[in-house]
């Protein structure tokens, strides 16, 4: 018998995240791992009168191509992503690992090369997100692997996850409807800011936000979510952050990150341990090196980390900045072959200023909304 919350999941995911229409072309694309859920989610679309296809990866196929795949085929760029990700109306992403570390051992370069391959059909899509032609929504499958990752069993990681979602409660969509009103107040407000100026330990971070937009991350194109975020203007970034939590990039861990800007640019990088990956990363292209994405993460009910962005980087009390592409609907420019978020925690004297005036202090908003 199929998991009640598995079956509020894909429904909420249809009809809540990505708006299912009749006639829609829509693409699952997910790990085998993730099958109870990509059932479900294709009943959903096919009752909402959508068109949808599946795409399954399998353990292995992408570690054999990073491996020894040679130049073309590493920068080779499918037509069939090419076909979604410019035409269709709806994509939904499904993670799950059998092995969250499975590329831990491919170079760096070879990665980069790989990724960098698909910026502009990446672009495309992005853009076609802000103009509303398309949409997205990416959510995790609860696996062995994940749930190690995270100092879990299964069932503990299973509550997690779909407690995080809200899919113990009767009507989960509701919820996420008045989360939705609460934070488009704070992006409102926001949205009549210029500048932010981010203090916390090591970390003394300033950046213009004028004429920018803020997104109200409420469950539409990440679930679980619970941010709001933006893309600050690209030469505006000066200062230093020191970033609480390791980044996780390819499976890879980088520890103790700092970051230091200038003119929107890092300059320097440092990191206790994986610096030379974090500098191949960085040197992806010309764009990682800006900033592409300034978030604060407003969901409480996460509050551990679990080295798994979809939820770390929601954790409420936190910010997270990433470096690399910048995200159209904000009005952000930047362009590259990655975005890669990294996390400071807020909560033991962490302070954001909007315009000089303290809004935020200790993991908390100190205004009314």
């Amino acid at each position: 018998m199929v998991d009640i919350r598995i079956q509020k999941l894909a429904h909420l995911l249809v009809h809540y995240s990505l708006r299912l229409r009749e006639g829609d072309r829509f693409c699952i694309e997910a790990s085998d791992l993730a099958l109870p859920l990509v059932q479900e989610v294709y009943g959903e679309a096919l009752k909402a009168g959508a068109y949808p296809e599946v795409q399954v990866s399998l353990p292995g196929i992408k570690e054999q191509l990073l491996k020894y795949g040679n130049q073309a085929q590493l920068t080779y760029v499918s037509p069939v992503d090419k076909l979604i990700l410019g035409e269709y109306d709806a994509l939904l992403t499904i993670w799950g690992n059998y092995n969250t570390k499975f590329l831990s051992g491919i170079d760096p370069k070879r990665i980069s090369a790989h990724r960098a391959a698909k910026k502009d059909i990446l672009m495309t899509f992005y853009k076609r997100i802000a103009e509303g032609k398309a949409r997205w929504c990416g959510t995790q499958f609860p696996t062995h692997s994940d749930a190690q990752e995270a100092a879990m069993s299964l069932r503990e990681y299973e509550d997690f996850v779909y407690g995080a979602g809200l899919l113990n409660e009767d009507n989960p969509t509701e919820k996420w409807k008045a989360i939705s009103e609460k934070q488009q107040k704070i992006c409102d407000y926001l949205n009549t800011k210029k500048s932010l100026h981010i203090l916390s330990k090591d970390t003394d971070l300033t950046m213009s936000i004028e004429g920018r937009k803020w997104i109200n991350c409420d469950g539409r194109e990440n679930f679980p979510d619970g941010e709001v975020f933006t893309t600050p203007i690209r030469d505006s970034v000066d200062g230093t952050i020191r970033f609480t939590f390791p980044a996780i990039y390819s499976g890879r861990e980088v520890e103790d990150i700092t970051l230091t800007f200038s003119k929107g640019k890092v300059v320097e990088a440092k990191a206790a341990k994986g610096e030379d990956f974090l500098q191949a990363i960085l040197d992806t292209d010309e764009g990682a090196r800006y900033v592409g994405e300034i978030a604060i993460g407003t969901n409480y009910g996460i509050q551990q980390f679990t080295k798994n962005i979809l939820f770390d980087e929601k954790i409420g009390g936190t910010v997270h900045l990433a470096v690399g592409a910048g995200i159209e609907e904000t009005g952000g420019t930047n362009e590259s072959g990655i975005h890669w978020d990294m996390i400071c925690d807020m909560r033991d004297g962490g302070k954001i200023y909007a315009d000089d005036e303290l809004i935020y202090e200790n993991g908390q908003f100190i205004i009314a909304f």
